[in-house]
């Protein structure tokens, strides 16, 4: 268990309610379940769960804590001059995206192996931030991998298509969205082209779209981020090292 980690769980037999920090934990039939650690999360957190009897059982789980990529910048932050209209835009934007969160499915794929969506050079890692002469940025929320517009990216696991960007968005660019299941999802950033459409369900390894760079990218590469309820999360803990052969299919 780590900051920016997932974790895949079995509730005690007769389970009818499991709660992390107070907050509802959903779970199988079989009684497995998933939850996750933002980047930021403290070193413990309580998971609880209710038995049908009334009994109540209790954990404390240590999350370890990372040591995060920071570079110093003898330099002030730069402030953002978006117009209102920008803003406006944005705003329709933003909801689209906390829509697509909350959308529920009937996705499985948070059970299996995630594979990488695209093999190439990382050029951007997860929690990565600059400190602007001792303020802090914020911090890199998912892994960039360098490509050239119409490499081909794939589905990490199944899932349901959520978000597929008609346009691009303002920062966002083209912007896929995909639900992996128990509030599990993938964002693809950047995109060049999208090439599944609202409500289709995906396998793991499926083509989904290309590479590009929409939006504000300084060039052609993949940002995919990951979310876990609120928690932002680490798609390199999922996909493993990036020499893993993208076709392994373990559950």
């Amino acid at each position: 268990m780590t900051q920016g980690g997932v974790i895949i769980g079995m509730a005690p037999a007769g389970t009818v309610d499991l709660r992390l920090a107070d907050a509802p934990v959903a779970f199988d039939a079989d009684g497995r379940f998933i939850i996750a650690f933002d980047r930021d999360a403290g070193p413990t957190a309580q998971l609880a769960a209710r038995l049908a009897d009334g009994a109540l059982l209790t954990r404390t789980l240590t999350i370890a804590l990372r040591a995060w990529r920071l570079e110093r910048i003898d330099a002030p932050m730069r402030p953002t001059r978006d117009s209102a209209a920008f803003m406006a835009i944005r705003k329709a934007e933003l909801e689209q995206i906390a829509a697509a969160r909350a959308t529920i499915t009937d996705a499985k794929g948070w059970r299996q192996r995630f594979i990488w969506p695209r093999i190439g050079r990382l050029s951007g890692l997860f929690g990565a931030q600059r400190i602007y002469q001792g303020q802090p940025g914020a911090y890199h929320g998912g892994v960039d991998i360098a490509g050239a517009t119409g490499d081909p990216v794939v589905a990490p696991a199944d899932g349901v298509v959520v978000l597929a960007a008609d346009k691009p968005f303002t920062l966002e660019g083209r912007l896929l969205m995909i639900d992996h299941g128990r509030s599990l999802g993938s964002a693809f950033l950047h995109l060049s082209r999208i090439d599944v459409k609202l409500g289709d369900h995906v396998t793991r390894g499926q083509r989904i779209g290309a590479i590009g760079a929409t939006g504000r990218a300084t060039g052609p590469h993949l940002h995919w981020g990951m979310k876990w309820n609120a928690a932002r999360i680490d798609p390199l803990l999922l996909a493993g090292p990036m020499s893993q052969p993208a076709s392994r299919a373990a559950q």
